[in-house]
């Protein structure tokens, strides 16, 4: 049987499980910003996601329920045409960059970490925010800003993660692999 023609790529999956995966990445990337995926899911991803974006500069009725149906969640829809598309209105395509990491210990994998091009923290709201914090910091003392820093710092730090079975070892047959 020929090739020609058939577009996309299958992943060992029914239609609605391709389906379903590939929404959930999509869901992802605009959730954290960025994911660690394989290779071939990340090519297969970007440009559904391009897409997404295209219509999220949009941004009206019809073009978010589009996105809506084609993302799992309202809020990351929301989240996607409300927050992210106003910081990509500098671009027409090429949001989203894919970067080879290497690949998986267990099977060996080509990996990919998907993310935007553009920083979606963006400078405009860090600005924004010294403006803000400018006007309402000049009547009070300085000694007063060193500690909220430091005490808003020491919140946002994360924690150490603990083990629960720091002291126990795994027998060596089973690391080994041999009885």
């Amino acid at each position: 049987m020929h090739r020609h023609g058939y577009k996309g790529r299958k992943f060992g999956r029914e239609t609605d499980q391709r389906r379903a995966l590939i929404k959930g990445l999509a869901e992802a990337l605009i959730e954290h910003g960025s994911i660690d995926t394989t290779l071939l899911k990340a090519k297969e991803l970007v440009p559904y996601v391009e897409r997404l974006i295209t219509k999220a500069k949009k941004g009206d009725l019809h073009n978010r329920r589009q996105i809506i149906a084609a993302l799992q969640t309202t809020y990351n829809a929301n989240k996607l045409v409300d927050e992210i598309a106003p910081k990509l209105k500098g671009r027409t395509s090429g949001h989203l960059r894919i970067e080879k990491l290497g690949n998986r210990r267990g099977d060996h994998a080509d990996l990919a970490k998907v993310s935007f091009v553009d920083e979606l923290k963006g400078k405009e709201t860090a600005t924004k925010k010294k403006a803000a914090t400018k006007t309402t910091d000049d009547t009070a003392p300085k000694t007063e800003n060193r500690l909220d820093k430091k005490t808003t710092i020491s919140k946002l730090a994360p924690k150490k993660p603990t083990v629960a079975n720091a002291g126990h070892q795994t027998p060596s047959h089973r690391r080994t692999g041999a009885k």
